[in-house]
Parts: structure tokens; sequence; C-alpha cells
């Protein structure tokens, strides 16, 4: 498909509407977009603008609290609550040396206990609330993780059909996912300061885990993707946006489970713009994973391109954190 962009937008519609011409042409146009890639625009999702923006207004609330009062909820890489600037260098998991990201995140996550406190301890984290001083964010953002948990399950539904594979390939993985949801908030050099040589926004790097589901929007300080001249690409390109879409890229996990046929998306999000330097963006991302300590074994050729050795899925994602945190 020498003419297809690189990141099309795929309408879930056509895999849901039971039809089996449409479902099979949106299983194809998934497989090319992610071995291209490794990032589509995906409409037809059914969470509403309105929703995502409720979340965005709660959110901003808190960012706007002055800094003792962000401080109470503040946490480290993996945690619940608030991670303030400087927290993360999203480039040292490539291997990048950047210095440290121009952003704040409220990060939360999957919240119910498996029992096993080594597994709960971590993935399964109770959430924290700012129920204090921002009485409504807790009510738009659980409403946004179910939400969020329908989107991911379809999706990954959807990837096993485009693998040639049972549909429920992904999802038996899936009865007690861990997943997280991070709200970055990218204000303006006014509050970040002027970005020093090599620093973003979120530096260069790819997800880590299975499946990413974005609501981003749209700047001059935005998301870019590389895509390797090699394949035709030009390097570092803006990415496509559509404001009904949500950004759907897959992580190294994913990757890794295809044998290499799809490709874990490399991508940036630019600093403040010289030319808009009070620009402010507020993104929000949904990781989702599998069962903790799922074994991700490549599939087998045809459909696999790599056999790589198995891994498991926590340690991978352990060390990825562990590998962005600054300090």
């Amino acid at each position: 498909m020498p003419d297809a962009p690189r990141i099309p937008v795929i309408d879930l519609a056509g895999w849901l509407s039971g039809d089996p011409g449409a479902r099979a042409a949106t299983a194809a146009a998934v497989d090319s977009a992610l071995s291209r890639a490794g990032f589509l625009l995906l409409t037809g999702h059914g969470v509403s603008r309105a929703e995502r923006e409720r979340v965005r207004a709660a959110a901003r609330a808190f960012f706007a609290l002055p800094p003792q009062a962000k401080e109470r909820y503040a946490v480290r890489v993996g945690g619940r609550g608030w991670l303030g600037q400087g927290a993360e260098a999203n480039g040292y998991a490539e291997g990048t040396a950047t210095p440290p990201d121009l952003k704040e995140s409220w990060t939360l996550g999957a919240d119910r206990p498996t029992g096993d406190r080594e597994i709960d301890d971590f993935w399964f984290q109770p959430n924290v609330w700012p129920d204090a001083e921002v009485p409504a964010l807790r009510t738009v953002v659980e409403e946004y993780l179910t939400a969020m948990r329908r989107v991911a399950d379809e999706v990954l539904r959807l990837l096993a059909a485009a693998l040639g594979q049972d549909e429920d390939f992904f999802t038996r993985h899936t009865r007690h996912p861990t997943y997280t949801l991070n709200v970055n908030w990218y204000p303006g050099t006014e509050v970040v300061g002027e970005p020093l040589p090599g620093q973003y926004r979120i530096g260069p790097h790819t997800d880590f885990g299975t499946v990413t589901l974005l609501d981003r929007q749209l700047g001059r300080g935005g998301l870019q993707v590389y895509v390797d001249p090699a394949d035709g690409g030009s390097g570092w390109e803006d990415a496509p946006f559509d404001p009904e879409a949500l950004t759907v890229n897959i992580g190294d996990l994913m990757a890794h489970w295809t044998g290499d046929r799809w490709r874990s998306g490399r991508h940036r999000v630019l600093p403040p713009s010289p030319q808009d330097p009070a620009e402010e963006l507020m993104s929000l991302v949904y990781f989702y994973e599998c069962d903790p300590h799922t074994v991700v074994a490549p599939l087998p050729a045809p459909v696999g391109r790599v056999a790589h050795e198995p891994v498991d899925s926590s340690e991978y994602l352990r060390a990825k954190l562990d590998a962005i945190t600054v300090g």
C-alpha cells in the first residue's frame, strides 16, 4: 500500500458493524498502519469530546494550585499522584541523554488488588485524589477510565484479528490488567522557563507496554513521530491530528509479541515554540497493559518476523519506569 498514509484515520465503526467485509478491511488497515509507523488515528470509539474536556477542566484546576498544595501529592514515577516538573526524562528509556521533561503529570491507574502483595504494592496501588482541592476530579476521571478500558479491550480484539489470531488472543491476558492514566500538562515558558538544548516536553522514546490511547490537543509544541527515511519518511514529522480521534500507538511489548511485524512508534513532544512561548496543552495518555507477569512470546513466522526470547511483562515495564526516573 505505497500510497496509503503512514498514520491513517481508521473508523472503529467498521469493525463494530458486524459486517465481515468491513471487519476484514478494518483489520487489514490496522495491520498496514502498525507495520509502517506504529501509530493510527481512531474514530468511532464512542468517547465524546465533552467527556474528554471534563477531565481536562478538572485537571487544569489541580495544576493551577500553588506548588505547596501540589507537593502534598508528589510521587515518584510509577506512583499515584503528582509528578512535578523534572521528575521524568523519557529519553533515557532509549539511552538518549536529555534534560528532564518539561511537564507536570497527574497519574493514576488500576487499583483493584489481586491479593498478591508483591504484585499489588506496585501495580495496584490505591489511587490518591485531591478531593479537598478539586472534588470534581475523581468522578470525571473514574468515568474516563471506564470508557478507556472498554475501548482498549475492543482495540486489542481488533489487533488480534489484524494478526490473523482469535479475537481473544490479547484479551485473555487482560482479565486483571494493569493500566495507567497520565494527565500531562505542558505549560508555557512562563512556568517551565526557557528550554535547555535538547530539552522537550517529553523526550524521544517508544512506549513500553501493550497499547496506548492518547487524547491530545493540537499545538506548535506538540507530538512528533519518527518515520525512518529508509521507509520513505523524513525523520521527525508532526503527527496528524483529528479532534474527534484518539491517537493509538503500540509499545515495545506489543511489538515484541508480534515478532517485530509491528513497530513500537518512536515519538516526542516538542518544547514550547518560540513563536508561541505561552502555549499550554494537555494530553490524556492511557497506557493499557496485560495481566502482571504475562509471558510475552513472539508470534511465529510467517506472522512474526523476529524470534525474540519471551519476556516477563512486569519485569520489562518496571525496568523502563526505573530508567526514566530522574534522581
